[in-house]
């Protein structure tokens, strides 16, 4: 009754209204003077419409978001291909810039580049990529760990002026050698040759930092010297930017002194009076599990006064964003909840944009000459001899070995992004000519993509890896390796390990592994990161009472770290969760940008069931196939549904090839005290005397633990009451694909492949 009344007055105030502005409307066109309306054909009306489409085209917000729409998908794309490589993503996505540019698109496809970046729209889009490269360079600050600096420091320092002195005289001096044939005409030689000397001594400190964490060396003191010295670097680096733009602004040095004495008092300020403002805005909001918007917005304003104050002084806008960064509040809670906050719109969908905009100003077309490519490849050279071998003597001369110090050099050569920003900056000033600023980008592509076959070559030379495994691993007579990104499903692993070494702990030894993407993860909080991520896990083995290790590592590629870390340390048993576990997504979520997380192990029953079907082509999904084609040991597969205890255990014999499963159900017996029923499907047990056998001696031995069933006298609801059914690889494939009645009430599962 309630809904025919809500019917019938939906109806009447609808219907009544649309016929009174119909009543209206029609009124109103009696007003009109007769020459206003003219008839008109269809054809007119849809050339009209064509217009009217077209215009809304060319509308600047339209290209802005179609530009934005490109730029996001060619840049995650190639972001992704260099990952895979083995290559830090940005390399990737300053490429794509250059790729969508005049050098690739607007070469081979002049008239789609003008449609999409037509030169009135660049200013919007300049404008943009600068707000992106604010939120990025006060993530830059946030990552920098100041207390490292204290702690750190003499070695560091020593090492970063070096790698930023040495640099910066070579870049000076080669200004000199092109100042008369590539500097813009009427900019002074000073102006010139300091831009050449700070875009020869940069080093970028975030991709630095990343390939440190990937390597598995943050923990050692080449790890923690490495970081140091980026971190002075970076400081050292914006400080004297901050000068030289002053400088070149200022026309001549005596004039620029008025602008530093400002930027001085500027920096006090920042120090003295914003940061412990911010302490205290810090502390009240500390133990808060989330900042309220009001408390964001501080923090944020904060961003946006400095950076407009440093713009207006004459040092940049962008180091007023990296100061406000590096005096934000010193809690990890906090930089965690603004770095979430800011870094996915900074980096996702601001920052490629920057790459675009330099890619259209880097015209590789104009390097069409081989002394262009010569004087290329002398910048290259300058480049890495400058800072690569500063840094490297450096070291040595502070007491590194000659292996550490070469890491280190090459690691400090490493450019990346902030070498783009240094390079804009002086294209923005007039000081960079259009050929100079591509031959220089080139430089900080090819510095950049060094770096990892550079340190792939020192370690094969002085033929020595950094240790990843403890040496206890080594000692065990079984060793069981469990990879997990869930703290949950990293419980429920712990404990099926427990049970297959609980009595013969002395020879055992279970190894947790927390592989997490190196984009995820900032050098600041990288310690504590580890630590939460443990914490569960070894509370948990305490009430266990079973001793663990364990390997933390950053990584581009999860899938082949897994079986590479499990094939290096010899493992008897690897075990990984499916569901919400340490696997990302498929090629598309990467592409966009998007996390897709392997089907949450709840969902994955319902689909045993036929509520949402069974899996599309495969019971498992791209990454777990890639870790099982790959793993040369024999590896877990475990399906969780809160995993507790192993008392109850299920085993279906398929075939003979599921033998081996004997072998762990024996392991559970004597170590856990397990029941193991072994189901016999087709009498394959019955048949084969080798199986029979083996589960004939498991009778004698253990009579209470082990009992075997056949299809026909499997009580209804026997399954439900099982804590864990154990199957081969090849079985559960049968089962899927048969879409078996089973699956409806199955407990957890561990799917193993011999």
């Amino acid at each position: 009754m309630k809904n025919l009344k809500n019917g019938l007055f939906y109806i009447i105030v609808t219907g009544g209204f649309t016929a009174l502005i119909f009543w209206i409307v029609s009124k109103g066109k009696l007003l009109e003077s007769s020459d206003v309306v003219a008839p008109v054909s269809n054809s007119t009306y849809f050339n009209q419409f064509l217009e009217s489409l077209t215009h809304n085209l060319k509308h600047p917000l339209a290209i802005l978001l179609l530009q934005i729409i490109t730029i996001i998908i060619v840049a995650r794309l190639f972001g992704w291909i260099f990952r895979k490589i083995g290559q830090p993503s940005v390399i990737g996505e300053i490429i794509a810039g250059i790729f969508l540019g005049p050098s690739v698109v607007g070469m081979y496809f002049p008239e789609y580049s003008g449609m999409l970046f037509p030169t009135e729209s660049l200013g919007n889009l300049q404008f943009l990529s600068q707000i992106g490269l604010i939120l990025f360079m006060f993530v830059v600050g946030m990552e920098l760990d100041l207390k490292v600096l204290k702690n750190k420091a003499n070695d560091a320092v020593v090492i970063s002026h070096a790698s930023i002195v040495f640099p910066f005289a070579l870049g000076i001096g080669l200004a000199y050698f092109v100042y008369n044939e590539f500097a813009p005409e009427g900019v002074e030689f000073l102006s010139f040759s300091l831009f050449m000397g700070i875009a020869m001594s940069i080093t970028a400190f975030p991709v630095l930092a990343r390939i440190v964490q990937e390597r598995g060396i943050h923990k050692t003191k080449l790890g923690a010297i490495v970081i140091t010295c980026a971190a002075a670097d970076d400081i050292t680096a914006w400080c004297i930017l901050a000068a030289v733009i002053a400088i070149v602004k200022a026309g001549t040095f005596a004039s620029s002194m008025y602008v530093i004495l400002l930027a001085f008092t500027y920096v006090l300020a920042m120090l003295f009076i914003v940061k412990p403002f911010l302490k205290k805005v810090g502390d009240l909001y500390a133990t808060r599990d989330n900042l309220s918007k009001p408390v964001v917005a501080i923090f944020l304003l904060t961003l946006i006064i400095s950076s407009y104050l440093s713009e207006i002084i004459g040092i940049h806008a962008l180091f007023g964003a990296f100061l406000t960064g590096a005096i934000m509040p010193d809690i990890t809670k906090i930089r965690n909840i603004i770095i979430e906050k800011v870094e996915d719109v900074a980096l996702i969908l601001l920052l490629p944009l920057f790459f675009v905009f330099t890619g259209l100003r880097t015209e590789i077309g104009l390097i069409n000459d081989p002394y262009l490519w010569k004087i290329t490849g002398f910048i290259i050279l300058v480049a890495v001899v400058g800072k690569f071998l500063g840094s490297t003597l450096a070291a040595k001369f502070v007491g590194q070995n000659w292996r550490d110090s070469l890491t280190i050099g090459a690691l400090m050569n490493t450019r990346g992004l902030m070498e783009l920003v240094v390079l804009n900056i002086g294209y923005d000033l007039g000081v960079l000519s259009r050929e100079i600023f591509t031959m220089m980008v080139i430089m900080a592509l090819v510095t950049t993509f060094m770096t990892g076959p550079a340190i792939d070559l020192i370690n094969y030379i002085f033929k020595r890896k950094e240790v990843l495994f403890p040496k206890e691993i080594g000692n065990s007579n079984f060793k069981i390796l469990i990879s997990f990104g869930n703290n949950e499903k990293g419980k429920s692993l712990l404990h099926l390990a427990n049970s297959f070494v609980k009595k013969q702990k002395e020879n055992t030894n279970v190894t947790a592994l927390h592989l997490s993407l190196s984009d995820e993860m900032h050098a600041y909080n990288l310690e504590e990161y580890e630590q939460e991520a443990f914490a569960p896990i070894l509370a948990e083995s305490k009430t266990l009472d079973q001793e663990i290790t364990t390997i933390f590592k950053a990584t581009v590629d999860i899938e082949t770290d897994i079986t590479d870390i499990a094939t290096r340390g010899n493992f008897d048993l690897v075990l990984v969760g499916l569901g919400k576990s340490i696997f990302e997504g498929t090629l598309l979520g990467k592409v966009l940008g998007f996390t897709t997380r392997i089907i949450n192990p709840d969902r994955l029953i319902d689909k045993f069931t036929g509520k949402e079907g069974l899996f599309e082509n495969s019971p498992f999904d791209d990454r777990t196939r890639l870790i099982i084609s790959k793993s040369k040991m024999p590896l877990g597969i475990l399906i969780d549904k809160e995993l507790n205890v192993v008392n109850d255990v299920f085993v279906p014999i398929f075939s003979t090839d599921d033998s081996f499963l004997i072998d762990y159900a024996q392991k559970l017996i004597y170590n856990n005290d397990s029941k193991i029923t072994v189901l016999d499907i087709d009498e394959q047990v019955k048949n084969n005397e080798d199986i029979g056998l083996e589960i004939e001696n498991l009778q004698k031995t253990y009579p209470e633990n082990i009992s075997v069933l056949t299809e026909n006298n499997m009580k209804a609801g026997f399954l439900a009451k099982q804590d864990l059914m154990m199957i081969s690889l090849e079985s559960w494939k049968k089962l899927v694909d048969s879409q078996s009645v089973w699956l409806s009430t199955i407990p957890s599962v561990l799917i193993v492949k011999p």
